[in-house]
């Protein structure tokens, strides 16, 4: 017996180009990957291509419940159609209609499941959909910073090395020279990430742990600043960012260590971060082989 499907739809006022990596991107994903404010994604990886594989880490807030969502693609046919196999078997296929408005219809396709009712399927994928509408809509120009290293020695080292709080101080001094973070790196817990300005004057960034999965992935979640003892989470010097993620991703190699930094990066910084993270990382690298 063939299973009962399940359209889904959205008009999202956007460039194709820019529809297509916010729906792609693993970063882009965590923002918008959710039906409601309740729930989150707090891992993604995407394998885009035909025979290539993709898992999202679903949980809510209260990390009362969670799962993982994955498949395999079937067809990848950029800027046009998506098909794929979920784990369970089903079917889901995603197109992207481009208009003369330069605006796109995206539109799902699934294959239903058989334990809850079809309205309530139908209203958790739209309620997703419509969240990649407005995240696509409100972020035309956030581009997320990508940068990568090979570093010849094992992920455990890099990973331990990387958070540590005297090797941390180390790679980051870059960044600034009286850089360190207070706080934890379990996942939830609140961090934050200081330093002393020209006139001695300590401030930095609060933030959270939305994931971290030893060894292989780590992603911060920056909600406000530091000025002094003050926290900041609100207001013009905040609102524009907050909710930027950070993402570390550890891919063990024959000859070491892949490290990936996946960061969003308002427009301001983008040249300062541009030109400092590459630095930082090598700074990283020579610790760590030495």
């Amino acid at each position: 017996m063939a299973m009962q499907q399940i359209m889904v739809t959205t008009h999202v006022q956007a460039p194709i180009p820019i529809v297509w990596e916010r729906w792609n991107l693993p970063l882009h994903m965590m923002h918008w990957n959710q039906a409601s404010p309740d729930w989150q994604t707090t891992y993604a990886e995407n394998d885009l291509r035909t025979g290539g594989k993709f898992c999202a880490r679903m949980e809510a807030k209260d990390g009362s419940f969670g799962f993982d969502f994955g498949g395999t693609y079937d067809e990848v046919i950029p800027h046009e159609r998506i098909k794929y196999t979920m784990d369970d078997g089903r079917k889901v296929t995603t197109t992207f209609t481009v208009h003369a408005d330069k605006g796109v219809t995206v539109t799902n396709v699934f294959d239903a499941e058989t334990q809850n009712p079809l309205e309530m399927q139908r209203g958790g994928w739209q309620a997703i959909l419509d969240n990649f509408k407005s995240y696509a809509e409100k972020n035309i120009n956030n581009t997320p910073l990508h940068f990568e290293i090979e570093i010849q020695a094992p992920v455990e080292k890099v990973y331990e090395t990387m958070l540590h709080d005297k090797t941390y101080r180390e790679w980051t001094s870059i960044f600034n020279a009286t850089s360190h973070f207070k706080g934890s790196w379990n996942k939830n817990e609140k961090i934050l990430f200081m330093g002393t300005d020209a006139d001695g004057k300590e401030g930095g960034m609060m933030s959270r742990i939305k994931e971290n999965i030893p060894f292989k992935f780590v992603s911060i979640e920056h909600l406000g600043l530091i000025n002094g003892e003050e926290e900041i989470t609100s207001g013009e010097t905040v609102d524009s960012w907050a909710g930027a993620l950070e993402n570390y991703s550890f891919h063990s190699l024959h000859t070491g260590t892949l490290l990936q930094v996946d960061t969003d990066c308002n427009e301001n910084y983008k040249n300062y971060f541009m030109e400092t993270w590459p630095k930082a990382l090598h700074k990283l690298k020579s610790i760590c082989e030495n």
